[in-house]
């Protein structure tokens, strides 16, 4: 009567362990795990001996001589450094000499690296052989609008190359639909007009997880991309051990599409229904590094657990809220209602996302295990706990007997849909 399941969370680079009554547990939601390949290097380079939708990179690159390959920040688990060897192979066997290529390290709205960090993000031999640099969001140059009105500012150094290669990873994306392809570029090396009138979008009810077509946003990505110049791209499918599955190489659209297929075998799942409480990890780090990364976690929750529910979010959280101006609104906010009305008056890049979690807040109370002081916990309408148990036994009190419990260890990565 009394059986637990033991359950294993990851929190940063380590694990939390949480005991719920078996009885309680509706599902456990984890990814269908596609195997991770033994030879990752091999497996990249065999996606761009076989490229999709697209001549192999090493015809495209031949005459070339400014060639730009972005790669994502330190806030992503992309394995640049497993993508871009096997892609230099080929740029040198076209020609084009190590001096010819620039990586640069797409940080969106995000923080700059130091010189260790991008070194970590491709490897010592890379960033010793390729100059490396940083997107900067203030040094952009103008291609007109999209279709959709979104200014395009493209990093200056990005509009002077004659061949754009994109990389990264792929994986449900909440309002982009999925990560990867063209989402390297826009919003990766744009400036913080384009970012922020693109996401403006994101209320959209088909901009949302696992959804690509009607979905504004992942079009206007496409269609910036393409007016940009993206020309092949280079993503990785991941498990949820970070393993690549599979490289895509190619057309940055048919190459995406396919890769697209392995995401929805392994992260989107099925539910009978919403549950009482829900119990979800971020996936760990990096993608619980900050608040405003483990959102997306939260978000994900948030589509399987009932009005009136309880989530409970374990993420780490170890550079507290993460992005500045999402910081100033929620630690401003006197109330739930306070970011979303001001969203909905002007939209703000950063801040939407304290809107959205407010969004959610007002329908669930939330449970957050983190690195955060209390009083920040507080500020954010989250309700602070010591431990998931904790948070666990107060909320199986609120429900009431019958309340059933659903699990989502990499809630970041995984979508749920009632069906």
């Amino acid at each position: 009567m009394n059986e637990k399941t033991p359950i294993k969370l990851k929190y940063g680079a380590e694990y939390l362990t949480v005991e719920v009554p078996t009885a309680r547990i509706m599902d456990i939601l984890e990814p269908e795990d596609l195997p991770g390949v033994v030879e990752p290097l091999e497996e990249v380079r065999r996606s761009l001996q076989n490229p999709i939708g697209s001549r192999p990179l090493a015809e495209l690159a031949k005459g070339k001589k400014n060639v730009m390959i972005i790669c994502s920040d330190i806030t992503r688990p992309a394995p640049s450094d497993v993508l871009v060897p096997p892609i230099l192979e080929e740029l040198n066997k076209a020609g084009v000499r190590d001096e010819q290529m620039t990586i640069v390290f797409a940080l969106g709205y995000h923080r700059p690296h130091t010189k260790e960090e991008q070194r970590k993000l491709v490897g010592e031999a890379v960033f010793e052989r390729v100059k490396c640099i940083d997107h900067d969001r203030h040094n952009c140059v103008n291609f007109g609008k999209s279709s959709k009105g979104t200014p395009i500012d493209i990093f200056a150094p990005i509009t002077k190359s004659d061949l754009i290669i994109a990389t990264g990873n792929l994986e449900l994306h909440y309002f982009a639909g999925y990560s990867g392809g063209d989402k390297a570029l826009m919003p990766g090396v744009c400036s913080k007009e384009t970012v922020q009138a693109n996401h403006s979008m994101l209320f959209d009810p088909s901009a949302r997880s696992g959804v690509i077509s009607g979905n504004p946003i992942r079009q206007d990505i496409e269609e910036i991309g393409r007016l940009a110049g993206v020309a092949f791209i280079v993503n990785a499918v991941l498990n949820s051990n970070n393993e690549i599955v599979i490289s895509v190489a190619g057309d940055p659209v048919k190459a995406h599409r396919e890769g697209c297929t392995y995401i929805d075998r392994m992260y989107k799942r099925t539910i009978p229904h919403k549950a009482d409480i829900v119990i979800c990890s971020a996936g760990g780090h990096p993608k619980d590094i900050n608040l405003y990364q483990a959102q997306k976690a939260f978000e994900n929750a948030s589509h399987s657990v009932k009005d009136g529910g309880i989530i409970i979010l374990a993420a780490r959280c170890k550079e507290l809220l993460g992005e500045p101006t999402f910081d100033e609104w929620m630690r401003s906010a006197k109330s739930i209602d306070d970011p979303i009305n001001r969203i909905k008056a002007e939209f703000v890049l950063g801040a939407h996302k304290a809107a959205v979690i407010c969004q959610v807040l007002k329908r669930n109370k939330a449970y957050l295990i983190s690195d955060m002081p209390k009083e920040l916990v507080e500020k954010c309408f989250f309700t602070p706990a010591d431990s998931v148990e904790e948070a666990l036994a107060e909320a199986l009190q609120e429900q009431g007997a019958g309340a059933k419990v659903l699990i989502m260890p990499f809630a970041n990565s995984t979508v749920p849909y009632v069906g």
